[in-house]
């Protein structure tokens, strides 16, 4: 069985950090596309954001579907909005009956909300083995730094 990273970046942070995961465990990867463009500045940046996290949106998945039963472990990537993981992971979820599955869990965020993130998490995604979790803050801006935790992160996984 094989190793699938899954991840919804917005601004590139998260991509930056699933594709150095993916890189260094030899996973599949697969970033989620959504048919719903999000405003990418100012405030209606962070009010659209919010409201899609606190109002439950599940946008439209663009991808083609993803046969799960082909991995044993999903590791699962997003960005931090309102305290919580993103609507097109939740739509990723909600479509996908993941279960029996081995779960690592990453999340970028500007500083906050990582716990809360992952509790919500691990709750949608009842009935899986969680092997840990790990948050990155702001991942592009201390370059360096976050590749060499990513890497270590990932390697620790014992996949």
């Amino acid at each position: 069985m094989s190793t699938l990273v899954v991840y919804f970046s917005f601004t590139g942070s998260t991509k930056f950090v699933a594709e150095k995961i993916a890189e260094t465990i030899g996973a599949d990867i697969t970033e989620l596309k959504t048919s719903k463009n999000y405003p990418t500045e100012g405030f209606r940046k962070y009010f659209w954001g919010g409201k899609s996290v606190i109002f439950g949106d599940e946008p439209k998945l663009i991808n083609d579907p993803i046969d799960l039963n082909k991995y044993e472990t999903i590791i699962i990537g997003t960005p931090i909005w309102a305290g919580s993981f993103t609507p097109p992971i939740k739509s990723f979820i909600s479509q996908n009956k993941i279960q029996g599955k081995r779960i690592a869990l990453f999340a970028s965020h500007a500083g906050g909300g990582a716990q809360k993130c992952f509790t919500k998490l691990k709750k949608e995604l009842s009935g899986n083995e969680f092997l840990c979790e790990i948050d990155f803050v702001e991942p592009k801006k201390s370059l360096e730094e976050n590749l060499s935790k990513a890497v270590s992160w990932a390697k620790g996984l014992a996949i």
